[in-house]
């Protein structure tokens, strides 16, 4: 027993021992990929470990209140902000997170890219008529509530010079309806993305080349109105007819040229936009009109290094349209005016600021007569120190009827809304216009606050002291009675912060 208890002990010390030596000795370990910076595509870049694909992660975070509208940013020009009355909001606030997503990878193509922007968004709900003088609220379109889902504003693909997918418009200028501004302008091509094919070619000197398949459908339609379906109650509020959208049949096509150089920035750019109506009545057997291709033009200039100091701008751009009027009054922008007033003309209850813009209108059994649009906007912007800058900024746009047109919507008019001054007095062009300046204080880097005052004005061209005989509008508590025809105006204050990273 003793003899046995003693090689026990004997083997478990010899394990013992050889355990020992076996910690003592080295043993390799798993190399560790560490983050490391990616100096290829300027500041903010890094390899996704175990890849050669550089990634950058970028956003915001702003909070902002508006005061005169609860539409951001357009002014308050129809339904209950344009009625100006007691179901009208004073101001509202919203909160939103953006997150970009920046992926390139170096091959023998080039660069291949990959971009996404996600937006979460919280805007204060407006509150409508209930049609019975109170007021029922309604959720904001675009504000996350439980279920839904993020916006998704940019998402495409650049490789060998090709750009697929969900991007700003080639039509467009890099800063789009914002030559100095936030509140929203017409003048020239938008910045809300559009799917689209893209190729751009680089040709030297900062001269660059793009032709473009895009989407017409979400961005780039105002409306087609059939006048002979135009009723009372939607002519109160704008629209000359009844929206007769066909399905879409043709993207929009697009072509740009940009000089990008030290002084500034030129671009030109053309589309041309495919107007597909559907049918004059409710069935195929009532005919349709044909098709009408439209276009749009545009020129802009940017320049730079101004000797009013470091970082000081000039941006302005100008654009005409035949049928294509989205790319005037950009797609953030309403294409129905009903803006209400005081007045002074006996026997109206109050005065109306009346528009509408189209793409098209016709008649049942004619073809389609395409709108035409002209406008500009432009914009100063001037740095007083590191911490202030302040910019000004204006545009002006014009929507004109043709005399073919015109005969349709004013025999409308006439027999719908009992225009007083009859056809004689009755024309549906008008002027829209916008001025204001905005501040901005940035105490530390990337945070900024601003404080932006405009002003818009709707110059309609009805004749002077006439009045049309409107319907009750239950859902702006508006009485059936007569309306004086008359210019309105409105004054919208922004504040904002904004944190970028």
């Amino acid at each position: 027993m003793k003899v046995t208890k003693s090689l026990m002990l004997g083997s478990v010390a010899i394990l013992a021992s050889a355990g020992a030596q076996a910690a003592d000795l080295p043993v390799k370990a798993k190399p560790v990929e560490y983050v490391k910076v990616c100096s290829l595509y300027g500041a903010g870049f890094f390899y996704i470990p175990g890849t050669d694909t550089c990634l950058k992660l970028g956003g915001y975070l702003r909070a902002e209140t508006t005061f005169g509208t609860s539409y951001h940013f357009d002014a308050a020009v129809n339904g209950v902000g344009g009625a100006r009355n007691r179901l009208s909001d004073y101001y509202s606030t919203r909160s939103r997170q953006s997150l970009s997503i920046d992926t390139r990878t170096a091959t023998e193509y080039g660069v291949v890219r990959t971009f996404a922007e996600l937006l979460f968004t919280w805007t204060t709900g407006a509150y409508s008529g209930s049609g019975n003088g109170g007021t029922a609220y309604t959720a904001s379109p675009g504000s996350q509530v439980a279920g839904s889902a993020p916006q998704m504003l940019n998402a495409f693909i650049q490789f060998a010079g090709f750009t697929f997918g969900k991007a700003t418009s080639q039509f467009s200028t890099p800063w789009a309806q914002y030559p100095a501004n936030n509140f929203e302008l017409p003048g020239g091509g938008g910045y809300d993305p559009v799917s689209q094919v893209t190729y751009t070619a680089i040709l030297g000197q900062g001269i660059t080349a793009s032709v473009s398949a895009q989407d017409q459908v979400a961005n780039y339609t105002t409306n087609i109105w059939n006048v002979s379906a135009a009723t009372a109650a939607g002519l109160a509020t704008g629209a000359y007819g009844a929206n007769d959208i066909g399905g879409a049949r043709a993207p929009d096509l697009v072509a740009m040229l940009r000089v990008e150089q030290a002084w500034g920035l030129f671009q030109a750019s053309v589309a041309a936009h495919n107007n597909h109506a559907a049918y004059y009545g409710a069935t195929e057997l009532t005919g349709h009109p044909d098709d009408k291709w439209g276009w749009a033009g545009q020129l802009a200039l940017s320049i730079k290094n101004l000797p009013t100091g470091p970082g000081d701008s000039i941006n302005l751009q100008g654009v005409y349209t035949n049928g294509a009027s989205r790319y005037n009054f950009q797609d953030y922008m309403s294409t129905t005016y009903a803006m209400y007033g005081g007045t002074s003309v006996a026997g109206a209850y109050q005065s109306l600021g009346l528009a509408g813009v189209s793409d098209s209108v016709f008649v049942i059994g004619a073809g389609q007569q395409l709108t035409t649009t002209y406008g500009f906007n432009a914009g100063y912007n001037h740095n007083w120190d590191p911490n202030w800058s302040t910019g000004v900024y204006g545009a002006w746009a014009a929507v004109r009827y043709n005399g073919t047109a015109k005969g349709y919507i004013c025999g409308a008019f006439v027999a719908n809304l009992a225009l007083s001054s009859g056809l004689a007095g009755c024309n549906p062009d008008f002027n829209y216009a916008v001025v204001g300046t905005i501040t901005r204080w940035t105490p530390v880097k990337n945070l900024t606050f601003s404080a932006e005052l405009a002003y818009m004005m709707l110059d309609q061209m009805y004749a002077s002291g006439s009045t049309v005989t409107l319907p009750q509008q239950s859902g702006i508590a508006k009485p059936a009675a007569a309306y004086e025809l008359k210019d309105q105006n409105s004054l919208q204050l922004l504040l904002r912060v904004q944190r970028n990273w």
